[in-house]
């Protein structure tokens, strides 16, 4: 076991030293700028690390929250109010913060997370991935750590995202100091109340014409 893990930490050591390299040649060409696309080396090299890095026990540990409607809800919920900033709502990372990270947020749908164990996602969430954007969610109590497994069972439903579950979300995503303005002024006019601001200018200009 001593001799395997020791082959392992030098084939670590071999990959980070030839990314080392690697980097530091384009790093001569774009500096450190996060908009260009990680190689297609770069990104076998992050995840031959994350598979190394990640134990046998990490791998196997399975899920302890039921499969059931009412856990994916809650893991749907907490998605849309933690995680769609950076990786939409429907997972595909398609926001303006996940597409301008380096590496870009992934597509959570596809076979790449997909094929990840639950141990190892759970993972992932709690203790976030060194050098990208995805930071590390848990604080060491029970009631996260459940949390987290809830993600888990949402980011295997995932896939199967209906349009009305989309719609649902739309609710519990994070809103601006601008959108809550903005919904204001929207229930207030609706009750009679105060015009919005935009009205006021389109009436201000309708009177200045005439």
């Amino acid at each position: 076991m001593t001799c395997v893990r020791i082959l392992l930490w030098f084939a670590v050591a071999f990959i980070a030293a030839i990314a080392g390299g690697l980097i530091y040649i384009k790093t001569q060409t774009n500096g450190f700028s996060a908009r260009a696309k990680p190689t297609a080396f770069e990104t076998m090299a992050a995840r031959t690390a994350r598979g190394l890095a990640l134990s046998a026990s990490v791998r196997e540990r399975q899920n302890p929250v039921p499969d059931s409607g009412q856990t994916v809800g809650e893991g749907r919920e907490h998605w849309a109010d933690h995680c769609a900033l950076c990786h939409a709502n429907d997972g595909s990372g398609n926001t303006e913060m996940g597409r301008q990270m380096y590496p870009p947020a992934p597509d959570m749908r596809g076979q790449d997370t997909q094929r990840l164990t639950d141990g190892e996602l759970f993972y992932i969430i709690e203790n976030g991935i060194r050098l990208t954007g995805m930071p590390a969610w848990g604080s060491g109590s029970e009631r996260d750590r459940q949390d987290t497994w809830k993600l888990v069972r949402f980011i295997r439903h995932l896939p199967s995202l209906t349009a009305l579950e989309l719609e649902q979300m739309k609710d519990f995503n994070p809103r601006s100091p601008q959108e809550i303005r903005e919904e204001m002024e929207e229930q207030e006019f609706l009750n009679g109340g105060p015009v919005h601001p935009h009205e006021q200018r389109h009436e201000q200009r309708h009177e200045q014409r005439h």
